[in-house]
């Protein structure tokens, strides 16, 4: 994303490491878009926790050392393990749940995210982000891994009008639990939860990465269709 000449990476994955750690059925559904050593651009790069697919050392390190000057804003698990692969500690941020700003112009906010529940370590520090974005006004809302939880509603209500929020729909159930997997949202609660918060434009997210972790396109736009909830609907590279 870039917010007037400031790039921000949010939870980039650049890499096959989660198949290379978790075996085949985890492989990417889709190409890897760019080598993470060819992005150049970085300003900032966000990251929501620590699992393997938001924050990859694969990727992470190779960006850090190709965008010198990026900085890092993210939770302590995610602080130690960046830091232990070389990252300097001055590149750091620990994910701040007061605004503070990326640049002249663009500021930043953590929101609880419940990954299944919300967590704080033993420093009393969020386990699992959201993050919220605002320039000129205009307020984006990236929610990382969550599923709906009154904590986390409770502090995106006080932080509207939020106009885009992007929302994980790969929802939580037994079978998928039950395979050590932690799903999020159901597409149902994801168009809940952008409704209540009166968003103009819903991008849903964390649907198709994985086959065992994926969400049909077409379930997404039927229930679009017959819900017709009040936003848009925007799902790259198609918009509806």
């Amino acid at each position: 994303m870039d917010f007037l000449s400031c790039v921000v990476y949010i939870d980039p994955y650049l890499s096959d490491h989660v198949a290379r750690v978790e075996g085949p059925e985890m492989a990417r559904q889709f190409p890897i878009p760019i080598r993470p050593e060819e992005v150049k651009d970085a300003d900032w790069i966000l990251i929501t926790h620590i699992h393997l697919d938001h924050c990859d050392l694969h990727t992470l390190v190779p960006m850090a050392q190709a965008s010198p000057s990026c900085r890092f804003v993210c939770p302590n698990e995610c602080v130690a393990a960046l830091r232990g692969a070389g990252i300097a500690e001055a590149r750091f941020v620990k994910a701040p749940e007061n605004w503070i700003s990326l640049n002249s112009r663009l500021k930043l906010i953590c929101v609880p995210a419940a990954h299944p529940t919300i967590e704080r370590d033993g420093d009393g520090q969020l386990r699992f982000v959201g993050y919220v974005l605002e320039s000129d006004g205009r307020r984006l809302y990236h929610a990382g891994d969550t599923s709906p939880a009154q904590e986390m509603i409770t502090k995106l209500k006080s932080l509207a009008p939020i106009d885009t929020a992007f929302l994980p729909v790969n929802e939580r159930n037994y079978y998928r639990e039950s395979r050590g997997i932690i799903g999020n949202m159901t597409i149902r609660e994801a168009f809940q939860l952008a409704t209540d918060l009166k968003v103009r434009a819903l991008v849903p997210m964390h649907w198709d990465m994985f086959a065992p972790n994926s969400v049909y396109l077409e379930e997404i736009r039927l229930l679009h269709a017959l819900m017709k909830p009040p936003f848009e609907m925007m799902i790259y590279p198609d918009r509806i």
